[in-house]
């Protein structure tokens, strides 16, 4: 495969505050390049969303993907979102793009996906919110 010829692929980084999940796919985001998540390089449950279990599961799938030839990566970040989730990214996610950077793949455009709540279903925590 010539390095002239630049192959896309997107990565959904999906980071919470238990795991950190990277899922390269094409383009279209119908196609499973590579997979990689905190749980399967890590022994410990507690060490599933720690950067470090991040960036070994992001050289994982980067390595997988390069030898499917893909060599530029646009990133999507998400977080868990939705009415009751959090709308910020666990702490892997920015150890996971700093370790697909670092194995010579391209980066293209690094968005957030977080999903957002529209007004659906009623938050958690009562007439008045949680009291902290």
């Amino acid at each position: 495969m010539s390095d002239d010829k630049m192959r896309w692929g997107v990565a959904h980084i999906y980071s919470s505050h238990n795991n950190t999940i990277i899922h390269i796919t094409d383009l279209t985001g119908a196609e499973t390049i590579a997979k990689a998540s905190g749980g399967m390089v890590v022994k410990a449950h507690r060490l599933e969303s720690s950067p470090n279990a991040a960036m070994a599961a992001a050289k994982q799938a980067a390595e997988q993907a390069r030898e499917k030839g893909i060599n530029g990566l646009h990133i999507r970040i998400r977080a868990p979102g939705g009415h009751n989730g959090p709308n910020s990214p666990g702490p892997g996610a920015q150890a996971a793009v700093r370790a697909l950077s670092r194995s010579r793949i391209r980066i293209g455009v690094i968005e957030d996906v977080t999903g957002l709540p529209t007004d659906g279903c009623r938050k958690k925590h009562g007439k008045r919110g949680r009291r902290v």
